[in-house]
């Protein structure tokens, strides 16, 4: 069991590097089955190693999917595993760990990594576990034009200001439900609760222990603040996440919101939207608490990882097909896609929110083993809350109780 803190080769601030194109495709016949998520970036990750590469593959199959945090574990626990590759963030990397499931990279790093910068370079007690390729995090997406026909003058940057725009935006006839946020049931509703309670100061466990410590006064402080912002969200905001929320936006259904970076750039493009509201789109920090505070947002890298539970030729084939896609031909062609990490990166306007958000002191989320335990617990247990059913206190011993029973089970705690 990985029992460890994980801390990547540079601060996330420093990771900002360079990459260029590796001809080397690896061993010949071999194949090649990357699990990833389902968004702009990652297609093009994937979709440039598949075309650098596919053609000296035994097969090259890519499934992109929201569902792929649910079933990686599942899916890389048989030998061999169904796929060779699992494109990772902080949280999922620590949770194919804890089983035991990639392999350390050292070795292929050497072979096919030498245009990798080592800050890029995910390590673990001198373990290259990951490449990281790209930057993301939730922030404010705000509608310009409205806000100013409801009078408010300036994008909010709290989340008490933001809580009051709504309310004018409301009050004044211009949408019942202005605001928009991944609040779906399960991993969602936990993250959205994590943006408020790291905003509010909160830590998820007592010091140097697997404790938890999150029915606290910045406990109640967060659940409080989310349940100012889901007053003024649409009625079935507990069956959205970032597809539903974005065509929401696009739809011109929501005026506020607080969504992922990467949905930036497919927002603010020409399709499945209109003019109006594209031109209106402000990507700005993710509220704080007070002025100038810790922004309500969790930090993250994207890279890819290769399964412990297949061949070393396939793994060897599969970890030069995704080096070979992190080029700069890669990056320009779809710039606006991600804050790539990576050199030929511009920043856009695509990239405005992640960029102000990390200047202004979000911190990363939390990459220890148990948190994933505790996300869990969250998503499961503050439904009842949000919907009126009980009080913040309550859910949050429900939600401790949960993850110690958990945590047990795990080996974390006794």
């Amino acid at each position: 069991m990985f029992l460890k803190k994980v801390t990547a080769a540079g601060a996330f601030a420093g990771l900002m590097g360079t990459a260029a194109f590796a001809a080397d495709c690896g061993p010949e016949g071999q194949s090649i089955r990357i699990l990833a998520s389902d968004f702009p970036a990652i297609h093009a990750v994937a979709g440039a190693a598949e075309a650098n590469c596919a053609s000296g593959a035994a097969e090259f199959t890519r499934n992109h999917t929201t569902e792929a945090r649910q079933i990686m574990n599942a899916a890389l626990t048989p030998n061999p595993a169904e796929y060779t590759s699992v494109i990772v963030a902080n949280s999922t990397l620590t949770q194919l760990m804890n089983d035991g499931l990639v392999r350390p990279l050292n070795d292929l790093v050497e072979k096919y990594g030498q245009n990798i910068p080592e800050n890029l370079l995910i390590s673990i007690d001198g373990n290259i576990m990951a490449v990281a390729f790209m930057a993301n995090s939730q922030h404010l997406f705000s509608r310009k034009d409205l806000l100013e026909k409801a009078g408010v003058a300036e994008v909010p940057s709290t989340y008490a200001e933001m809580i009051d725009a709504a309310k004018s935006i409301r009050d004044a006839g211009i949408m019942e439900y202005p605001v928009v946020m991944n609040m779906k049931t399960g991993w969602n509703v936990g993250e959205s609760f994590n943006l408020a309670f790291m905003a509010h100061g909160g830590e998820f466990f007592k010091p140097g222990t697997a404790e938890p410590s999150v029915n606290s006064p910045a406990g109640v402080a967060a659940l409080e603040t989310l349940k100012g912002l889901v007053e003024y969200a649409h009625p079935d905001h507990l069956t959205q996440a970032s597809n539903e929320t974005q065509g929401l936006w696009e739809a011109g259904q929501a005026a506020l919101g607080i969504m992922w970076g990467s949905r930036g750039a497919p927002i603010l493009d020409d399709e499945g939207s209109t003019a109006e509201i594209t031109s209106n789109t402000v990507l700005s920090a993710a509220p704080s608490v007070e002025e100038g505070g810790v922004p309500g947002a969790t930090l993250w890298w994207d890279g890819f990882t290769i399964a412990s539970n297949v061949s070393d030729e396939e793994a060897e084939a599969t970890f030069a097909a995704l080096a070979s896609a992190l080029n700069k031909e890669m990056v320009m062609a779809n710039n606006d896609d991600a804050v790539w990490l990576l050199d030929g990166f511009t920043p856009g306007a695509a990239a405005e929110g992640v960029s102000a958000t990390a200047k202004a002191g979000a911190k990363p989320y939390p990459m220890i083993p148990q948190i994933g335990l505790m996300h869990n617990a969250l998503g499961a247990e503050l439904a009842d809350f949000l919907k009126g059913d009980e009080s913040a206190e309550q859910a949050l011993a429900d939600v401790e109780a949960a993850y110690i029973t958990a945590a047990k089970e795990a080996g974390f705690l006794q």
